[in-house]
């Protein structure tokens, strides 16, 4: 049983419970469920944050959300609140995997439920849809990752590096994000949240994730995605490659494109916003 209180992000309409869901035998995850008291007749949001990604990053969407959605928040398989046992993964598939493991448990219904996600999130809601036994009524995909850019050198770096000495090595971490990857004169906002996530992260998770991500590209997993997609895009966040995000949206069908332009505006009321819009035209 969970002793932290999620109360700060949902409406102050709605209720919130935290608890542990196991999708296989080695892994259990956290899922904190946002549900309003009065029942409501749109779909289900099962939302999935992004890589090492608080739930403080979404603090003003969830609150936003919840006023009139039921959300079902998935901490992924990285995050420090996943309980993992013997040798575990970190691939896309395997959150993949973990994500329709959990909507088969929630036992949603056809066209009654919503994927939403961000980043390592969006990316393994695609993924996750050649597994789905239920089909979700859309995608709301927000500066979804087609491949997870990391240097040569670093990956080198990161199997000889002792996950022991995390703590002393955090700096060289911001220190990268801050002049190389990052548009902080455009979005001070983003740093500072990419820096408590990196202060919070697992560094064992952390790194075997980091080498697994690094292997993967999303190119052939599109042709499974047969529901509509909001496509969020942030023309000043460097982090995520907008020129393979545009190439998503090209690719996919039923792809609708949104330029929010900073990773602000895609974590802020405006993106919820568009979803519902979104949703209402059908």
């Amino acid at each position: 049983m969970t002793t932290e209180d999620f109360s700060e992000f949902c409406a102050d309409s709605a209720t919130w419970q935290a608890r542990q869901i196991k999708v296989n035998d080695n892994v259990s995850l956290r899922l904190i469920t946002f549900q309003q008291s009065a029942l409501t007749n749109n779909p289900v949001v099962v939302f999935v944050p992004g890589w090492i990604s608080l739930i403080s990053t979404w603090t003003s969407v969830l609150r936003d959300m919840s006023r009139d959605f039921t959300i079902h928040y998935v901490e992924t398989r990285e995050k420090k609140s996943s309980v993992v046992t013997g040798r575990v993964k970190y691939r896309v598939e395997d959150c993949a995997r973990d994500l329709a493991a959990i909507i088969e448990q929630l036992d949603l219904t056809d066209d009654n439920y919503i994927l939403c996600g961000s980043s390592l999130g969006a990316t393994a809601i695609v993924d996750a849809c050649r597994f789905l036994k239920r089909r979700p009524l859309c995608l709301a995909l927000i500066g979804i990752n087609a491949e997870f850019y990391i240097p040569r050198g670093w990956q080198n770096f990161v199997k000889c590096f002792p996950p022991t000495l995390y703590l002393a090595f955090k700096p060289v971490i911001k220190w990268y994000l801050r002049n190389f990857r990052l548009d902080v004169e455009k979005d001070q906002v983003q740093y500072k949240k990419y820096c408590a996530n990196v202060d919070n992260a697992d560094p064992f998770k952390l790194k075997k994730a980091a080498l697994a991500l690094a292997k993967y590209k999303i190119w052939e997993r599109l042709a499974e995605v047969q529901v509509p997609v909001l496509l969020f895009g942030a023309s000043h966040d460097s982090l995520h490659n907008l020129e393979n995000i545009r190439r998503i949206n090209a690719l996919l069908p039923g792809s609708h494109y949104l330029d929010l332009e900073t990773n602000f505006r895609t974590h802020s009321p405006e993106m919820v916003a568009a979803l519902r819009e979104f949703i209402d035209r059908g």
